[in-house]
């Protein structure tokens, strides 16, 4: 699996006029399932996030994780993250897992981060959406499960 987590103070996202998750302080989380991803590594990468060290304590370093500040998680699916650009000007998304797995995988993902204990909001899976958010530090960072 392939993510991309962003630190913030709040984010949404909106399937035309509806708004189907927010969140106050936390991670957006975009996924994205890969070709060959399995159950296993979803729950290592989610197990991981929740204990990852990326707000800040009380001197203003990046100790704190997503469990220590009683954060919340906003999931959002989000296939582009396979884009292999190698070649030519339009990228390839060949990398992602097909459909059927891509939502299996990206459902089996937010339920392991919840298992963790964290509040987990979603996207809709394969909608066209609306993502808004206010990037905190600002802080980016990508993961993917084999690394």
């Amino acid at each position: 699996m392939r993510v991309l987590i962003q630190r913030v103070s709040h984010a949404r996202v909106d399937v035309g006029a509806e708004t189907v998750g927010q969140i106050g302080p936390g991670l957006l989380i975009l996924v994205c399932a890969m070709q060959g991803d399995t159950d296993a590594q979803a729950d290592k990468l989610a197990a991981k996030i929740a204990k990852l060290r990326i707000f800040q304590d009380a001197e203003g370093r990046m100790n704190r994780s997503l469990r220590d500040i009683a954060g919340r998680a906003l999931v959002v699916s989000q296939f582009t993250l396979a884009a292999d650009t190698a070649r030519g000007n339009r990228p390839g998304f060949s990398a992602a897992a097909p459909p059927a797995d891509g939502e299996r995988l990206y459902e089996h993902f937010a339920g392991q981060l919840a298992a963790q204990g964290i509040p987990v909001a979603t996207g809709r899976f394969g909608a066209d959406m609306a993502v808004s958010l206010v990037n905190d530090g600002p802080v980016t960072i990508w993961m993917d499960s084999d690394g």
